[in-house]
């Protein structure tokens, strides 16, 4: 690929497993060749980080007050001076490496004021735009194929940088009515940014996921999902599996499980489908 892709996982609901898929689908793109970096925009406590077994190491050096600069701080005016002063470590200062491949930007509490911080920027396009001129002044000269942010899952100022600076959503859905209404929403407020602010945003990657297809309502609900969306829903679904609840309270994915169950095994192969997925819609839509 010649330049860095970008996608960010949201929908205006938590607890649909967006920083689960985010982890995942970053795993499955390293494993596929692609250098990958994720961000975790989600909240302070770092969720993100969690997944890969770094956030008590993160969290040592927020204590110590050593975690400086962070995540947060790339929205702030001061910026572009900080990262002056601070030359090439200027973002090599932000990211983590993980175990499994991605290279990470984690959470920092500095995420819990950010949003009223921005509301008090005047003009909108300044307000939303600060991610963007991050990833496209610092990020993208290092070179990475794909960048995956992970959003809160509420729409305010810094969701809306997120879907900004990305220009293409990834939303995790489960196989239920609320979820079905949440990603039809989605939809209408992706065409109201467009309106608004001449700035398209596509809905590039609908995962259903946490899948029990024993039950008739989920299978209905899946056939919704592939009819609602036949040109972003995933490939394959992630079957729901207890093993990477336990994997992600051990500090892993399900990539890195020694002996995984049936479902954690199907799982796998649902996010490389869908990170190969991804990579085929993105490339489409940017070339478009």
């Amino acid at each position: 690929m010649t330049e860095t892709l970008r996608a960010a996982a949201f929908l205006d609901k938590g607890g649909t497993g967006k920083t689960t898929t985010t982890a995942h689908l970053g795993v499955a793109l390293s494993e596929q060749g692609h250098e990958v970096l994720l961000i975790d925009l989600a909240g302070k406590q770092g969720d993100l980080a969690k997944h890969f077994g770094v956030w008590g190491q993160y969290r040592d050096q927020i204590d110590a007050d050593e975690a400086w600069p962070n995540i947060s701080t790339v929205f702030d005016d001061a910026w572009d001076t900080i990262a002056g002063k601070l030359g090439d470590d200027a973002v090599a200062d932000l990211v983590i490496a993980t175990d499994e491949g991605p290279d990470l930007i984690p959470a920092h509490p500095g995420l819990d004021t950010l949003d009223a911080e921005l509301g008090n920027i005047d003009d909108a396009r300044e307000r939303y735009s600060r991610l963007e001129q991050f990833l496209d002044e610092y990020v993208d000269p290092l070179s990475y194929d794909v960048v995956l942010i992970d959003l809160p899952g509420m729409t305010n100022n810094v969701s809306y940088n997120g879907l900004w600076a990305a220009r293409h959503v990834i939303t995790p859905v489960e196989m239920g009515p609320f979820e079905a209404e949440q990603a039809n929403a989605l939809r209408e407020d992706l065409e109201k940014i467009a309106e608004n602010f001449e700035v398209d945003i596509d809905l590039s990657l609908v995962l259903p996921n946490k899948v029990d297809t024993r039950t008739n309502l989920a299978e209905e609900y899946l056939e919704s999902f592939q009819s609602a969306y036949p040109d972003a829903i995933a490939p394959a679904y992630v079957p729901y599996s207890q093993d990477i609840r336990n994997a992600a309270e051990s500090g892993e994915t399900a990539f890195a499980i020694a002996e995984p169950s049936t479902t954690a095994d199907r799982a796998r192969e649902a996010y490389l489908e869908a990170a190969s997925a991804l990579v085929e819609q993105l490339e489409s839509e940017t070339n478009e």
